[in-house]
């Protein structure tokens, strides 16, 4: 009885170092960008110099065509793609944990005035998308932030109305000049069997147009 009943403790023990250390992997991307101040953020966000590696007109070239779509900005942040969508669908939707970013969001389009491009507060847990309203559902370098990933997206798949499609760009793994830590980050590949796990099928997977970046196209 006393082996057993240390096999089912070290068996617990060690179910919850290793749940920890899942969790931790993503939770320190958050604290990680979170040691900035937010001018810095905002700084970084919209560098002029991103646009060398970040080529935003490659990116909405992956989305296709966004006439007359609704698209759901994961994380928009500063507003660097929300505003380069909007003269380009019906609506955008940016959305962001961080009341900062949509203040700063807000005020931006004091000036540009898009009617179409409306501000959304997120949450970590669960994805800022209600039902059925959203043709395209679009995050860049953000997914490396969510920690419940498998939960996260099982939610966004039965929100989705069907065809509709889900956009990551994030970081490749590896030594390079931009991004997060090399531990932070998640491979392309781990990004298409989480979200196929979800139930999304992939479209289209290209490592090749963005030098520190992939794009993952997937379908509902």
């Amino acid at each position: 009885m006393k082996i057993v009943s240390f096999l089912v403790l070290f068996s617990l023990f060690y179910a919850k170092i290793y749940a920890q250390e899942h969790k931790h992997h993503h939770g320190e991307a958050n604290e990680h960008m979170n040691k900035n101040k937010f001018e810095k953020l905002v700084e970084r966000f919209e560098n002029p110099e991103r646009e060398k590696w970040q080529k935003p007109e490659e990116v909405i070239k992956f989305l296709g065509n966004l006439k007359g779509k609704t698209i759901v900005d994961i994380g928009a942040g500063t507003g660097y793609f929300a505003f380069r969508l909007a003269p380009l669908a019906k609506t955008v939707i940016a959305a962001d944990v961080d009341e900062r970013f949509l203040d700063f969001m807000r005020k931006k389009n004091e000036e540009k005035g898009f009617t179409n491009l409306i501000l959304r507060k997120a949450e970590y847990e669960k994805p800022p998308v209600q039902e059925r309203e959203a043709d395209l559902v679009f995050s860049v370098n953000v997914y490396h932030h969510i920690e419940n990933r498998k939960e996260y997206f099982a939610e966004l798949y039965q929100k989705l109305k069907k065809g509709s499609l889900l956009i990551v760009v994030d970081f490749k793994k590896g030594d390079f000049p931009q991004g997060p830590p090399d531990n932070m980050k998640i491979s392309e590949n781990e990004v298409v069997k989480e979200l196929e796990n979800a139930g999304f099928r992939k479209v289209t997977l290209d490592t090749q147009t963005l030098p520190y970046q992939y794009m993952v196209k997937m379908k509902k």
